[in-house]
C-alpha cells in the first residue's frame, strides 16, 4: 500500500516533523498565494515601457517579463536560519583558532545560491545579485574574519553563476533582529537572450524523464529541525557521522549552484521542459507545475551520511524527511527520454553528478510517487501557488 500524504501534525511518539518545530509551510503558504494574487494586479504597469508579463511565471520560482530584447527574470531569496549553525559550530569548535577561517565563506555561497537557483528554473542566466544583510548590532561587522570570508564567498558564488555582485543593503534592525545573529538574503535578476530558452511548464508532457541532479548535502533548507537535533545531542555539532566528519561541518557544506548546468544545456540545444530547485517542500517540489501529472521516482541518488543521521537522530521518517529535505538530489530537469544520455553527458561535464530518476505519466491529478520508499505526496500537500 502507498503512503497517501494528507498532513503534516506533529504527534507524540511518531518522530520529528518539521511544521512541529515551528516551521509550518501550511500556515506560510496561504500568505504567499495571496501576495502573488495582489501582485498580479500591478501586472498592467509594465505596459508603460512597453513590456508585458508572462502570466505563468506567477508562482513559480522566479518572475519573467517580456520584453522586446528578450525574457528578464527576478527572483528574491532568504539563507533562512544556516548562518546560526555557522556562528554556534565555529565557537565550539573553536574553527578560527584551528584554521583561521569561519564557515561564513560557505554561508554566502549558500546565499548567493538560493536566489541563482530558483531564478534558473525559467531558463534565465544570472546577471546581477544584490546582497541583503541585517545585523542586530553594528558590533557584528567588527568581526574582521567573518566579514571577509562572507566577502570572499558571495564574490565566489557570483562568479560560479556567471552574474556581476551589483551591492546590496547593511541594515542594523535592533529589536528584530537578536543580538549577535544576521539575517541573509539576496536578489537576483536574469536574462534569457534566446526566447526559444524560456523554461514553461506547458512543455512537459506523458513520458518525460526526471532527471535528478545531486546536492552536496542539506543546502539551506531544513536547518531550523537540524539545529533541534543538535540540542538533542550529547556531543552536538560535534558529533561524529558515518564518514567521520563532524555534524556541524557536515551541515555547513555549501550549497551547489547549477547554473553552469543550465546555461550548457541551453548551448547543446537540450530541450528543457521544465526544472525544479529542490528546497523547502522536499520532493513535494517536484510537482510544482500547475498541470496534473504524476511524477513517479523510481531510482535515488546516493543518501548522504547527513540524511541517515538526521532521519536515525531526529527521527525523522522517510515521509517526513522527503517532504521536506532534498535527500540528495538538489536540482531536477523534466527532458524529452531521447535526450537523456546527451543531457547527462553534458551535466557531468559540468561537474556534477545526475541520474535518470523516473518519468512523467498522464494523470487526472497531481501526485510525486517516490516508488523505492513506498510514499505518494498527493498535490494538496504543495499549495506554493
Amino acid at each position: 500500500m502507498h503512503h497517501h500524504i494528507k498532513e503534516r501534525v506533529m504527534t507524540q511518539g511518531k518522530g520529528m516533523t518539521y511544521a512541529g518545530t515551528g516551521v509550518d509551510y501550511d500556515a506560510m503558504d496561504p500568505f504567499k498565494r495571496m501576495a502573488q494574487i495582489s501582485g498580479f494586479e500591478t501586472a498592467q504597469n509594465l505596459e508603460d515601457f512597453g513590456f508585458s508579463e508572462v502570466k505563468e511565471s506567477r508562482g513559480e520560482s522566479a518572475y519573467v517579463i517580456e520584453t522586446p530584447w528578450g525574457y528578464w527574470a527576478f527572483v528574491v531569496e532568504g539563507l533562512g536560519t544556516k548562518s546560526l549553525v555557522a556562528d554556534r559550530y565555529d565557537i565550539v569548535a573553536d574553527v578560527l583558532n584551528k584554521t583561521g577561517q569561519t564557515h561564513y565563506t560557505n554561508i554566502a555561497i549558500c546565499n548567493v545560491a538560493m536566489a541563482v537557483n530558483d531564478l534558473i528554473t525559467v531558463g534565465a542566466l544570472p546577471v546581477v545579485y544584490g546582497q541583503y544583510l541585517a545585523v542586530g548590532e553594528s558590533s557584528w561587522f567588527n568581526h574582521e574574519r567573518r566579514c571577509q570570508d562572507l566577502i570572499v564567498g558571495t564574490k565566489r558564488a557570483v562568479d560560479l553563476a556567471g552574474g556581476v555582485w551589483g551591492g546590496g543593503e547593511t541594515p542594523t534592525l535592533k529589536g528584530i533582529v537578536e543580538s549577535g545573529a544576521a539575517d541573509l538574503a539576496g536578489a537576483c535578476f536574469g536574462f534569457i537572450a534566446d526566447k526559444r530558452n524560456l523554461i514553461d511548464q506547458s512543455k512537459i508532457t506523458h513520458g518525460d524523464a526526471i532527471i535528478l541532479i545531486n546536492s552536496s548535502g542539506i543546502h539551506a533548507n531544513g536547518l531550523t529541525m537540524a539545529r533541534k537535533i543538535a540540542d538533542k545531542l550529547p556531543e552536538g555539532y560535534l558529533t561524529e557521522l558515518s564518514d567521520g566528519c563532524t555534524y556541524g561541518e557536515s551541515l555547513l557544506a555549501p550549497t551547489l549552484i547549477y547554473a553552469p548546468i543550465i546555461n550548457a544545456c541551453q548551448k547543446a540545444q537540450v530541450d528543457i521542459h521544465y526544472a525544479v530547485n529542490i528546497t523547502g517542500h522536499g520532493w513535494r517540489k517536484l510537482m510544482r507545475a500547475v498541470k496534473p501529472f504524476k511524477y513517479v521516482v523510481e531510482a535515488l541518488p546516493p543518501q548522504l551520511p547527513i540524511f541517515d543521521f538526521l532521519q536515525e537522530h531526529g527521527p525523522v521518517d522517510d515521509c517526513e524527511a522527503y517532504g521536506n529535505f532534498n535527500m540528495g538530489a538538489g536540482f531536477a530537469l523534466y527532458i524529452p527520454e531521447a535526450q537523456v544520455t546527451k543531457t547527462l553527458e553534458v551535466i557531468a561535464k559540468c561537474g556534477f553528478d545526475a541520474l535518470e530518476a523516473g518519468h512523467i505519466e498522464e494523470s487526472d491529478k497531481k501526485q510525486v510517487v517516490i516508488t523505492p520508499k513506498n510514499l505518494v505526496y498527493e498535490g494538496s500537500t504543495l499549495g506554493v501557488r
